[in-house]
């Protein structure tokens, strides 16, 4: 363990881990970004949008990131997090298929144009992805 884990709560840690299940270095990518702005902004998204939130029990992390690619689908306005929570869900065990599906499930709820932005966020998601199925 180096000096800067040492300093972090168990907290921090346990969102840094989940930020990386989502992708390998998302934690240090995100905590640099944040950084540069202001210098509590790392812990305040690590240790509530990631330990707090997705951490909690009751669902796990692969119903959770469907969940959060269905709400950025349907609200249009945050394609750069929708890239990433949809490149997250493969990476934590969602199909491509099961992807492809929620987003399409979206067209009801949300409209077609929520849709086809989707699809086009999934197409992105897909490129160079191994899926199993």
């Amino acid at each position: 363990m180096n000096a800067q884990d040492s300093l972090m709560s168990d907290k921090t840690r346990l969102g840094r881990s989940l930020m990386d299940a989502l992708g390998p270095g998302t934690a240090e990518r995100v905590t640099a970004k944040l950084s540069e702005l202001d210098p509590d902004l790392p812990r305040l998204i690590t240790d509530y949008a990631f330990a707090d939130v997705l951490g909690r029990p009751g669902l796990d992390i692969k119903t959770r990131e469907m969940l959060t690619v269905a709400a950025l689908t349907a609200m249009g306005n945050a394609p750069a997090q929708l890239a990433f929570h949809m490149r997250g869900a493969l990476n934590v065990g969602v199909s491509r298929q099961e992807l492809l599906e929620i987003v399409i499930q979206m067209a009801v709820y949300a409209g077609v144009p929520a849709c086809m932005n989707g699809l086009t966020a999934y197409r992105a998601a897909i490129t160079g992805v191994h899926d199993p199925d």
